[in-house]
């Protein structure tokens, strides 16, 4: 096989087909890092590629690929008119829907990236920048929002994204691909949801011991330092979890996530294996540039989810569980249910299983050890309301995978579950309102 230096010099000269396949099989994908291939679409380089001049070549032709390479392309003007809009100071309603219009292309555009880089780096390597960037909407979302002490933001976020993995991506996935498949019987992998379903448990039992100890007791400052303290040793046992879940996922058990490529029996169809489109560099430097303006958005959408929130009459709650998830899981969304459609379930459960983990794991107790370090006191009591929906979401997620078989009635019991989640989000108070009334009612009983 070709050298890495010299595999970096033939995408640079524009001689990406002729490249041989190893290269793709190098960088091999698991079913979590699968991305959203429904959303790509094919660049034509022909015009660029008459450009004379050989640095300006490259650049024209790896912009064409980076932003006219998804068909969610068309959103991407909404990021310019975001920052125009709070330049000039326009609407912060307005700004905020901006925000997350601009976020949805750029997380499927991350996506993209870290895959081609995972072409160069090996497996190993690209599942762990997988693991790092796969997530980094809701994890930027909620660094800044910590920053700004707003810690219910970041609280129902990312249970959010949780809830929206697992119920909504997941439900939508078994779902559709049940009504395409009506002729046939879907079947998966257990062994994979099985590990996920395991570990999803241990989260949910990290979160509901803080909550639990809260309401044993009388509710005072001491049992809130306690609880807080309680939050970050489960934090703590979280990572390092999710750290063994890495090993387990990159190097001792990779044969139960590689993404499934055998011929289908019936359309004799395969999952087609890609190749890189750009160069090693400009893939980091692309993937840098999109982190940072995913973060300015970020910015963006923490600090007016308020004036949103009052302006549109709608809950912050609501918002920050129902809506924020939907932006941050879009590529994900439209990635499982195409694999659905196409009788992949192991790639479909991948994808929902793998982020809801990931985020479970790892980007919840990443933010309460960050918050511990900055001084802000973020524990793992989500209350009461919000727990049982977590609790209840991974109980009949659990339930629903049990027999390594679906169908569509599954696929729509998940998404009856989110609905009806979303409509008690809906009619809800704030999130701040909602814990003083908590607390009131503790002191009261007490």
């Amino acid at each position: 096989m070709a050298s890495t230096a010299e595999q970096w010099q033939l995408l640079e000269n524009g001689n990406i087909r002729g490249m041989s396949k190893e290269i793709t099989k190098h960088g091999g994908r698991t079913t979590h890092n699968m991305s959203p291939s429904s959303l790509r679409k094919k660049s034509d380089l022909s015009l660029v590629s008459k450009v004379p001049c050989g640095i300006l070549r490259r650049l024209l032709a790896n912009s064409q690929e980076v932003i006219l390479g998804t068909k969610l392309s068309v959103l991407f003007p909404a990021i310019p008119f975001a920052i125009l809009a709070h330049c000039y100071g326009f609407g912060r309603p307005g700004i905020f829907a901006l925000s997350l219009l601009g976020m949805t292309p750029l997380a499927e555009r991350v996506s993209f990236l870290t895959e081609q880089i995972a072409f160069y780096t090996g497996p190993t390597v690209g599942g762990l920048l997988n693991a790092t960037c796969g997530n980094a909407t809701e994890l930027i979302i909620a660094l800044l929002a910590l920053i700004q002490h707003k810690v219910d933001v970041v609280k129902y976020s990312l249970l959010g994204s949780i809830i929206s993995n697992l119920l909504l991506v997941l439900g939508t996935s078994l779902f559709c691909g049940g009504l395409a498949n009506l002729t046939r019987e879907q079947k998966f992998e257990r062994k994979q949801a099985d590990v996920n379903s395991l570990l999803l448990m241990l989260a949910l039992l990290c979160h509901m011991l803080p909550i639990m100890f809260r309401y044993a007791g009388k509710y005072d400052s001491a049992t809130a330092e306690v609880t807080l303290l309680l939050s970050r040793v489960c934090s703590v046992v979280m990572l390092v979890a999710y750290l063994a879940y890495l090993v387990f996922q990159l190097w001792t058990h990779r044969q139960l996530f590689e993404a499934q490529e055998e011929e289908d029996e019936e359309s004799d169809t395969v999952i087609s294996e890609e190749e890189p489109v750009i160069g090693f560099w400009s893939g980091f430097a692309w993937l840098i540039g999109m982190t940072l303006v995913i973060a300015l958005l970020s910015e963006y959408v923490v600090g007016t989810i308020e004036d949103a929130s009052e302006s549109w009459g709608l809950s912050v709650s609501f918002i920050s569980i129902i809506l924020l998830p939907i932006v941050g899981n879009a590529a994900e969304h439209a990635g499982a249910i195409t694999f659905a459609f196409k009788n992949k379930l192991d790639i479909s459960l991948g994808v929902a299983l793998g982020s809801a983990t990931q985020i479970a794991l790892f980007v919840v107790p990443l933010n309460v050890v960050f918050a511990w370090i900055i001084g802000v006191k973020m524990d793992l009591d989500f209350n009461l309301t919000e727990t049982g929906s977590l609790a209840l979401s991974i109980i009949v997620t659990a339930f629903t995978l049990q027999d390594g078989t679906s169908h569509y009635m599954k696929g729509l019991v998940l998404l009856l579950c989110y609905i009806a989640i979303g409509a008690s989000f809906f009619v809800t108070q704030s999130p701040t309102n909602q814990s003083n009334d908590v607390n009131l009612g503790i002191h009261s009983s007490a």
